[in-house]
Protein backbone atom coordinates (compact mmCIF):
# COMPACT_ATOMS: atom_id res chain seq x y z
CA UNK A 1 0.00 0.00 0.00
CA UNK A 2 1.25 3.54 -0.88
CA UNK A 3 -0.65 6.23 0.61
CA UNK A 4 -3.57 4.28 0.62
CA UNK A 5 -3.48 3.40 -2.90
CA UNK A 6 -3.13 -0.39 -3.35
CA UNK A 7 -0.21 -1.26 -5.98
CA UNK A 8 0.52 -4.86 -7.71
CA UNK A 9 3.41 -6.64 -6.77
CA UNK A 10 3.39 -6.80 -10.92
CA UNK A 11 2.65 -4.75 -13.59
CA UNK A 12 3.64 -5.08 -17.10
CA UNK A 13 2.30 -2.57 -19.94
CA UNK A 14 1.29 -4.56 -22.82
CA UNK A 15 1.12 -3.43 -26.36
CA UNK A 16 -1.16 -4.74 -29.29
CA UNK A 17 -1.89 -3.87 -32.57
CA UNK A 18 -5.22 -2.08 -33.34
CA UNK A 19 -7.73 -3.85 -35.07
CA UNK A 20 -8.19 -1.17 -37.51
CA UNK A 21 -4.95 -0.95 -38.65
CA UNK A 22 -2.85 2.39 -38.23
CA UNK A 23 -1.55 2.38 -34.41
CA UNK A 24 -1.89 0.30 -31.43
CA UNK A 25 -3.46 0.28 -28.64
CA UNK A 26 -2.42 -0.99 -24.47
CA UNK A 27 -3.53 -1.74 -21.11
CA UNK A 28 -1.89 -1.85 -18.08
CA UNK A 29 -1.68 -5.68 -16.81
CA UNK A 30 -1.85 -6.27 -13.38
CA UNK A 31 -0.58 -9.71 -11.49
CA UNK A 32 -1.72 -9.61 -7.86
CA UNK A 33 -0.36 -12.69 -5.47
CA UNK A 34 -3.77 -12.63 -3.12
CA UNK A 35 -7.75 -12.24 -4.05
CA UNK A 36 -7.19 -9.02 -1.42
CA UNK A 37 -4.81 -7.76 -3.62
CA UNK A 38 -7.07 -8.42 -6.86
CA UNK A 39 -10.23 -6.61 -5.00
CA UNK A 40 -8.12 -3.58 -4.52
CA UNK A 41 -6.91 -3.33 -7.91
CA UNK A 42 -10.64 -3.70 -8.93
CA UNK A 43 -12.18 -0.82 -6.30
CA UNK A 44 -9.61 1.46 -7.69
CA UNK A 45 -9.41 0.92 -11.35
CA UNK A 46 -13.39 0.22 -11.28
CA UNK A 47 -15.25 -0.05 -14.88
CA UNK A 48 -11.68 0.43 -16.50
CA UNK A 49 -10.55 -3.00 -15.70
CA UNK A 50 -11.07 -6.27 -16.47
CA UNK A 51 -10.30 -9.64 -14.81
CA UNK A 52 -8.85 -12.78 -16.47
CA UNK A 53 -7.05 -16.12 -15.82
CA UNK A 54 -6.30 -18.48 -18.91
CA UNK A 55 -7.37 -15.18 -20.98
CA UNK A 56 -8.80 -17.17 -23.88
CA UNK A 57 -11.85 -14.97 -24.56
CA UNK A 58 -10.48 -11.85 -23.56
CA UNK A 59 -8.00 -12.40 -26.39
CA UNK A 60 -10.63 -13.40 -29.25
CA UNK A 61 -12.71 -10.31 -27.77
CA UNK A 62 -9.82 -7.67 -27.66
CA UNK A 63 -8.56 -8.84 -31.39
CA UNK A 64 -12.04 -8.07 -32.78
CA UNK A 65 -11.95 -4.72 -31.04
CA UNK A 66 -14.58 -5.32 -28.87
CA UNK A 67 -13.33 -4.92 -25.40
CA UNK A 68 -10.93 -1.92 -24.66
CA UNK A 69 -10.01 -1.95 -21.04
CA UNK A 70 -7.10 0.12 -19.51
CA UNK A 71 -6.14 -2.16 -17.09
CA UNK A 72 -6.34 -6.38 -16.82
CA UNK A 73 -5.67 -7.88 -13.76
CA UNK A 74 -4.38 -11.41 -14.24
CA UNK A 75 -5.34 -14.05 -11.54
CA UNK A 76 -3.36 -16.95 -12.24
CA UNK A 77 -0.56 -16.10 -9.54
CA UNK A 78 -3.17 -16.07 -6.66
CA UNK A 79 -2.61 -19.25 -4.91
CA UNK A 80 -6.48 -19.40 -3.41
CA UNK A 81 -7.81 -19.22 -6.80
CA UNK A 82 -6.19 -22.97 -7.72
CA UNK A 83 -6.72 -26.18 -6.49
CA UNK A 84 -9.28 -29.32 -6.88
CA UNK A 85 -11.14 -30.33 -3.28
CA UNK A 86 -12.35 -33.35 -2.86
CA UNK A 87 -14.85 -32.94 0.69
CA UNK A 88 -17.90 -34.67 2.47
CA UNK A 89 -19.77 -32.22 1.47
CA UNK A 90 -18.76 -32.58 -2.15
CA UNK A 91 -16.18 -30.74 -4.63
CA UNK A 92 -14.73 -27.44 -4.57
CA UNK A 93 -12.88 -26.36 -7.64
CA UNK A 94 -10.74 -23.24 -7.56
CA UNK A 95 -11.14 -20.43 -10.49
CA UNK A 96 -8.17 -20.83 -12.03
CA UNK A 97 -7.92 -24.55 -12.25
CA UNK A 98 -7.83 -24.95 -16.04
CA UNK A 99 -10.38 -27.14 -17.78
CA UNK A 100 -7.46 -29.92 -18.47
CA UNK A 101 -6.57 -29.99 -15.49
CA UNK A 102 -10.22 -30.67 -14.03
CA UNK A 103 -10.37 -32.75 -17.07
CA UNK A 104 -7.85 -35.19 -15.51
CA UNK A 105 -7.99 -34.86 -11.81
CA UNK A 106 -8.75 -37.86 -9.99
CA UNK A 107 -11.33 -36.67 -7.57
CA UNK A 108 -13.64 -35.33 -10.22
CA UNK A 109 -13.77 -38.69 -11.63
CA UNK A 110 -14.99 -39.78 -8.49
CA UNK A 111 -17.42 -37.47 -7.55
CA UNK A 112 -18.75 -37.64 -11.39
CA UNK A 113 -17.48 -39.27 -14.43
CA UNK A 114 -19.75 -37.32 -16.53
CA UNK A 115 -18.59 -34.04 -14.99
CA UNK A 116 -14.77 -35.46 -16.12
CA UNK A 117 -16.48 -36.04 -19.85
CA UNK A 118 -17.85 -32.73 -20.12
CA UNK A 119 -14.42 -30.77 -19.90
CA UNK A 120 -12.75 -33.58 -21.88
CA UNK A 121 -14.84 -32.16 -24.65
CA UNK A 122 -14.40 -28.47 -24.59
CA UNK A 123 -12.17 -27.31 -27.72
CA UNK A 124 -9.43 -29.07 -28.46
CA UNK A 125 -6.25 -29.81 -26.32
CA UNK A 126 -4.30 -26.80 -26.44
CA UNK A 127 -7.84 -24.55 -25.14
CA UNK A 128 -8.50 -26.63 -22.34
CA UNK A 129 -4.70 -26.02 -21.39
CA UNK A 130 -5.10 -22.59 -20.93
CA UNK A 131 -9.09 -22.08 -20.45
CA UNK A 132 -9.98 -21.86 -16.64
CA UNK A 133 -13.04 -22.69 -14.72
CA UNK A 134 -13.76 -19.16 -13.88
CA UNK A 135 -13.37 -17.71 -16.86
CA UNK A 136 -15.42 -19.66 -18.76
CA UNK A 137 -18.25 -19.22 -16.08
CA UNK A 138 -17.56 -15.33 -16.22
CA UNK A 139 -17.72 -15.18 -19.78
CA UNK A 140 -21.05 -16.53 -20.08
CA UNK A 141 -21.42 -17.88 -23.51
CA UNK A 142 -24.50 -19.77 -23.66
CA UNK A 143 -23.00 -22.18 -26.17
CA UNK A 144 -20.08 -23.54 -23.70
CA UNK A 145 -20.18 -27.05 -22.41
CA UNK A 146 -19.78 -26.97 -18.62
CA UNK A 147 -22.50 -24.97 -17.44
CA UNK A 148 -25.21 -27.09 -18.05
CA UNK A 149 -23.46 -29.95 -16.50
CA UNK A 150 -22.62 -28.12 -13.37
CA UNK A 151 -26.40 -26.88 -13.46
CA UNK A 152 -27.75 -30.28 -13.14
CA UNK A 153 -24.95 -31.35 -10.78
CA UNK A 154 -26.65 -28.10 -8.73
CA UNK A 155 -23.30 -26.75 -8.43
CA UNK A 156 -22.73 -22.78 -6.85
CA UNK A 157 -20.05 -20.41 -7.78
CA UNK A 158 -18.59 -18.71 -4.80
CA UNK A 159 -18.45 -14.86 -5.52
CA UNK A 160 -15.97 -12.66 -3.34
CA UNK A 161 -15.64 -8.85 -2.53
CA UNK A 162 -14.32 -7.13 0.04
CA UNK A 163 -17.29 -7.26 2.44
CA UNK A 164 -16.75 -11.23 1.93
CA UNK A 165 -18.66 -14.61 0.31
CA UNK A 166 -21.65 -14.81 -1.64
CA UNK A 167 -23.01 -18.48 -3.00
CA UNK A 168 -25.13 -18.09 -6.52
CA UNK A 169 -26.51 -21.65 -8.15
CA UNK A 170 -24.87 -21.64 -11.65
CA UNK A 171 -28.68 -21.70 -12.56
CA UNK A 172 -29.15 -18.41 -11.53
CA UNK A 173 -25.58 -16.87 -12.35
CA UNK A 174 -26.86 -16.30 -15.90
CA UNK A 175 -28.69 -13.21 -17.27
CA UNK A 176 -27.95 -13.06 -20.68
CA UNK A 177 -25.79 -13.41 -23.35
CA UNK A 178 -22.12 -12.25 -22.13
CA UNK A 179 -23.78 -11.39 -18.99
CA UNK A 180 -23.71 -12.62 -15.05
CA UNK A 181 -25.49 -11.72 -11.94
CA UNK A 182 -22.16 -10.92 -10.56
CA UNK A 183 -21.78 -7.41 -9.16
CA UNK A 184 -19.05 -5.23 -10.67
CA UNK A 185 -16.56 -5.58 -7.42
CA UNK A 186 -16.77 -9.48 -6.77
CA UNK A 187 -14.30 -11.58 -8.04
CA UNK A 188 -15.72 -15.55 -8.88
CA UNK A 189 -13.09 -17.29 -6.87
CA UNK A 190 -14.69 -21.22 -6.44
CA UNK A 191 -17.42 -23.59 -7.73
CA UNK A 192 -19.09 -25.72 -5.28
CA UNK A 193 -20.34 -29.05 -7.02
CA UNK A 194 -22.71 -31.00 -3.84
CA UNK A 195 -22.54 -34.38 -2.77
CA UNK A 196 -24.48 -36.62 -5.12
CA UNK A 197 -27.29 -38.79 -3.71
CA UNK A 198 -26.60 -42.77 -4.00
CA UNK A 199 -27.58 -44.06 -7.04
CA UNK A 200 -27.29 -40.55 -8.88
CA UNK A 201 -26.25 -41.13 -12.77
CA UNK A 202 -25.20 -38.19 -14.45
CA UNK A 203 -24.73 -37.50 -18.40
CA UNK A 204 -23.69 -35.04 -21.01
CA UNK A 205 -24.57 -34.73 -24.87
CA UNK A 206 -24.34 -32.57 -27.43
CA UNK A 207 -24.91 -32.61 -31.28
CA UNK A 208 -22.14 -31.01 -33.02
CA UNK A 209 -23.03 -29.42 -36.46
CA UNK A 210 -19.36 -29.57 -37.65
CA UNK A 211 -16.06 -31.15 -36.00
CA UNK A 212 -15.77 -32.11 -32.51
CA UNK A 213 -13.99 -28.82 -31.22
CA UNK A 214 -17.13 -26.73 -32.26
CA UNK A 215 -19.59 -25.07 -30.53
CA UNK A 216 -22.74 -27.21 -30.18
CA UNK A 217 -25.62 -26.55 -31.76
CA UNK A 218 -27.64 -28.03 -28.86
CA UNK A 219 -26.38 -29.58 -25.81
CA UNK A 220 -28.10 -31.63 -22.76
CA UNK A 221 -27.08 -32.61 -19.64
CA UNK A 222 -28.94 -34.32 -17.16
CA UNK A 223 -28.73 -36.06 -13.64
CA UNK A 224 -31.38 -38.62 -12.41
CA UNK A 225 -31.63 -41.01 -9.31
CA UNK A 226 -34.85 -43.69 -8.93
CA UNK A 227 -36.41 -45.16 -5.88
CA UNK A 228 -36.41 -48.00 -3.83
CA UNK A 229 -39.82 -48.45 -6.06
CA UNK A 230 -38.33 -47.96 -9.43
CA UNK A 231 -39.77 -44.25 -10.22
CA UNK A 232 -37.93 -41.35 -10.31
CA UNK A 233 -37.06 -39.53 -7.72
CA UNK A 234 -34.73 -36.29 -8.42
CA UNK A 235 -33.77 -35.92 -12.09
CA UNK A 236 -32.29 -32.67 -13.15
CA UNK A 237 -31.98 -31.13 -16.84
CA UNK A 238 -30.08 -28.43 -18.17
CA UNK A 239 -29.56 -27.33 -21.84
CA UNK A 240 -27.02 -25.32 -23.52
CA UNK A 241 -26.84 -23.34 -26.74
CA UNK A 242 -31.15 -22.73 -26.51
CA UNK A 243 -30.90 -19.45 -25.99
CA UNK A 244 -29.34 -16.52 -24.46
CA UNK A 245 -27.82 -18.03 -21.00
CA UNK A 246 -27.60 -22.44 -20.46
CA UNK A 247 -31.04 -23.17 -18.76
CA UNK A 248 -32.33 -25.63 -16.67
CA UNK A 249 -35.40 -27.89 -17.88
CA UNK A 250 -38.00 -27.14 -15.29
CA UNK A 251 -41.04 -28.71 -17.62
CA UNK A 252 -39.30 -31.65 -17.98
CA UNK A 253 -38.19 -32.45 -14.65
CA UNK A 254 -41.25 -31.38 -13.44
CA UNK A 255 -42.71 -34.03 -15.85
CA UNK A 256 -40.51 -36.85 -14.95
CA UNK A 257 -40.22 -36.65 -11.31
CA UNK A 258 -42.40 -39.80 -9.47
CA UNK A 259 -42.99 -41.44 -13.01
CA UNK A 260 -41.67 -44.62 -14.28
CA UNK A 261 -39.10 -44.01 -16.40
CA UNK A 262 -40.29 -45.75 -19.39
CA UNK A 263 -39.71 -44.83 -23.17
CA UNK A 264 -43.26 -43.16 -22.93
CA UNK A 265 -42.68 -40.91 -19.69
CA UNK A 266 -39.07 -39.78 -21.07
CA UNK A 267 -40.63 -38.69 -25.13
CA UNK A 268 -43.81 -37.25 -23.26
CA UNK A 269 -41.60 -35.20 -20.52
CA UNK A 270 -38.48 -34.23 -23.15
CA UNK A 271 -40.98 -32.88 -25.62
CA UNK A 272 -41.58 -30.60 -22.94
CA UNK A 273 -38.77 -28.99 -23.39
CA UNK A 274 -39.83 -27.01 -26.02
CA UNK A 275 -41.34 -24.31 -23.00
CA UNK A 276 -37.89 -24.08 -21.27
CA UNK A 277 -35.64 -22.53 -24.59
CA UNK A 278 -35.06 -19.91 -26.41
CA UNK A 279 -33.48 -20.58 -29.06
CA UNK A 280 -32.76 -18.32 -31.91
CA UNK A 281 -30.93 -18.77 -35.13
CA UNK A 282 -27.18 -18.40 -35.66
CA UNK A 283 -24.59 -20.34 -38.24
CA UNK A 284 -25.26 -23.50 -36.20
CA UNK A 285 -28.69 -24.08 -36.91
CA UNK A 286 -32.50 -22.51 -37.03
CA UNK A 287 -34.56 -21.61 -33.83
CA UNK A 288 -36.65 -23.85 -35.03
CA UNK A 289 -34.27 -26.84 -35.95
CA UNK A 290 -32.63 -26.09 -32.27
CA UNK A 291 -36.17 -27.05 -31.02
CA UNK A 292 -36.65 -30.48 -32.52
CA UNK A 293 -32.55 -31.22 -32.09
CA UNK A 294 -33.65 -30.10 -27.98
CA UNK A 295 -36.42 -33.03 -27.83
CA UNK A 296 -34.20 -35.32 -29.47
CA UNK A 297 -31.01 -34.85 -27.45
CA UNK A 298 -32.89 -34.56 -23.90
CA UNK A 299 -35.18 -38.05 -25.04
CA UNK A 300 -31.34 -39.55 -25.60
CA UNK A 301 -29.51 -38.30 -22.40
CA UNK A 302 -32.80 -39.27 -20.06
CA UNK A 303 -32.96 -42.48 -21.97
CA UNK A 304 -29.10 -43.31 -21.15
CA UNK A 305 -29.59 -42.37 -17.66
CA UNK A 306 -32.20 -45.48 -17.11
CA UNK A 307 -31.02 -47.91 -19.76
Amino acid sequence: MDDGQPLPLHRLSRDHAGDQGGGSVTYDYHEPETVAEALALLALHGEDAHLVAGATAFTLLWRQGLLRPGHVIGLRRIAALGGITSTEGGLVIGATVTHRAIERAVEVGRYCPALTRTFASVATVRVRNQATLGGNLAHADPAQDPPPMLIALGAEVVATSAAGERTIPVDELFVDVFTTSLRADEILTAVRCPALAPGTRATYLKFLPRTADDYATVSVAATLRLADDGHVADVRVALGACGPTPVRARSVEAALRGARPDARHIADAAARVDADIAPFDDVRGSATYKRDMARVWTERALTELVS
